[in-house]
């Protein structure tokens, strides 16, 4: 029988030498491809326990806004699981079948805090008509989210609900997402901010003034799911981790209510 061509033998040879190889004892396998979870910004301290903690296989989290990670979604960002930091934002993937409706489950809980730099002696009752224009002063502003972010429609609703939204609405300082709120406050750029008590925590820059009544806005919900596009087969089991004791109880120690 006639030989094949020079080039085709060495394309023969070498095939069956990485086949080989990759048979071989010893030779080390692919590492499996790490889930990817896009995650609101204010589960950042948490959520990286959480991953570290689990120990099924990789994990990489991407952080901001419920609304930018959203979006990032849609336009087809590779994500396996997304965590939203409201309902709305998840509702709103929903609607475009870009989730696994049958997947989706609400992990969490949090409350709404006005928070001060850790050094004011500022004291302030959180209650209807309260003096919120006043204790910022002459020419501070009042740090809060954007008004795509939940935690800025959160505090829109509850100081509308008080009656002082529009004492302040004109004193704002936006920040992108619920960390980069926080940061104004706690680089002193602020005197005043409303943040997720989770976030006042985990930041000894700041100090809690109040806590904003549950009533006076929308439930505080963390739901996640699974992304519509995903193929990654440790999704689903991430997800589960997230939802069982281990997490749970971390979740608790970072000041994270937990649904049943």
């Amino acid at each position: 029988m006639t030989s094949p061509p020079l080039d085709r033998r060495r394309l023969i040879l070498g095939l069956g030498a990485a086949a080989g190889l990759a048979a071989a004892p010893g030779v080390p396998r692919a590492q499996p491809r790490p889930v990817t979870v896009f995650a609101a910004a204010s589960l950042q301290n948490a959520l990286d326990d959480v991953v570290k903690a689990y120990g099924a296989g990789p994990v990489r989290v991407s952080y901001a806004a419920s609304s930018a990670v959203a979006r990032q979604i849609a336009e087809g960002a590779p994500a396996d699981v997304f965590i939203s930091a409201d309902a709305d934002w998840m509702d709103w993937l929903a609607q475009r079948d870009l989730i696994v409706a049958a997947s989706r489950v609400n992990l969490l809980t949090n409350r709404l805090a006005l928070v001060a730099p850790a050094a004011s002696t500022l004291r302030l009752p959180i209650r209807r008509g309260m003096p919120l224009a006043g204790a910022l002063g002459p020419s501070g502003r009042l740090a809060v989210a954007g008004p795509d972010v939940p935690a800025g429609r959160y505090a829109e609703a509850s100081l509308k609900a008080l009656d002082v939204w529009t004492s302040v609405e004109n004193r704002l300082a936006r920040g992108e997402n619920v960390r980069a709120t926080l940061a104004f406050v706690a680089r002193g750029e602020a005197p005043l901010g409303v943040v997720y008590e989770t976030d006042a925590r985990s930041e000894p820059a700041v100090r809690v003034v109040g806590l904003f009544p549950d009533t006076s806005h929308p439930p505080i919900v963390y739901p996640a799911a699974l992304v519509a596009a995903s193929h990654e087969p440790g999704g689903p089991a991430f997800l589960a981790f997230m939802h069982g004791p281990r997490a749970r109880a971390i979740f608790r120690r970072h000041g994270f209510g937990v649904t049943a």
